[in-house]
């Protein structure tokens, strides 16, 4: 794509639907355009968030973990 997403109008959201294969009425074209760009937004925030001190998820081991919350 040669803008961001932000800038995703409604006919170019069925041609996207349209390129991966999905059938888009055109009283959704809008809708779907605004998801994706709310959906675009939110992942934007998530891939400024500094994770450096997590470690990996194959690190976890279920049932290892320890509880130090009261109940």
């Amino acid at each position: 794509m040669s803008h961001p997403l932000t800038d995703l109008a409604p006919p170019e959201a069925a041609r996207w639907a349209a390129h991966a294969g999905l059938s888009l009425p055109a009283d959704r074209h809008a809708a779907v355009a605004a998801t994706a760009q709310h959906i675009h937004a939110v992942v934007s925030v998530l891939r400024e968030l500094d994770f450096a001190d997590t470690p990996p998820a194959a690190s976890y081991r279920t049932g290892e973990a320890k509880s130090d919350a009261a109940v």
